[in-house]
């Protein structure tokens, strides 16, 4: 029998038996989800919109573009200045990406996001929306994670704010490595 074969058999007879995992019952708190989200995005430095709905969002990607902002938007009815590019590459000028999310979580000011057609979108934009129906937001994660979920070969995540860091001489930076900033509207 080889090293290898050893290793792996002596590793098969010691791995430890499964073992349910344990229930774990937190009662949500329900009261204000709005207002919980909002406090935790801005915990977060990131700003809540919430009047107005996808018309407030359109008029604020039309002022961006009338600044000469490269804006793309992959939420259907909100019009951006750029259309989805056949390659990842073309989208390192960006600078706002517009996308749908799908459950915010009041807690921590989460929001799941099923990725879009370029994984590295809201990665490499200079600035994320997010545009997220008031009747998804739940109280907490325990609430979240029973509620996405993902197929082979899918991507999602959740967002919780801009990039920032702050293992830099111990300052915290913001848009370190990833959008500067995060703006999300509730419609």
């Amino acid at each position: 029998m080889s090293s290898k074969q050893t290793i792996l058999s002596a590793l098969s007879q010691s791995a430890l038996d499964n073992h349910a995992m344990p229930e774990i019952d937190v009662v949500a708190n329900n009261d204000d989800l709005v207002g919980q989200f909002n406090a935790s995005l801005q915990s977060v430095a990131a700003t809540l919109h919430t009047d107005g709905g996808l018309a407030s969002l359109q008029q604020a990607v039309d002022d961006l573009i009338k600044q000469n902002m490269q804006v793309i938007s992959l939420i259907e009815g909100i019009k951006g200045n750029r259309s989805v590019p056949t390659t990842a590459h073309l989208l390192a000028d960006i600078d706002y990406a517009v996308i749908p999310g799908d459950l915010g979580v009041a807690e921590n000011g989460a929001i799941w996001v099923n990725q879009p057609s370029h994984r590295v979108t809201p990665f490499i934009c200079e600035n994320l929306i997010l545009a997220l129906s008031k009747d998804n937001i739940v109280a907490n994660m325990h609430q979240a994670v029973k509620q996405v979920s993902l197929q082979q070969g899918d991507l999602g995540l959740f967002i919780s704010g801009p990039s920032k860091t702050a293992d830099i001489e111990q300052a915290l930076v913001v848009g370190a490595h990833g959008a500067c900033s995060l703006n999300v509207y509730l419609y």
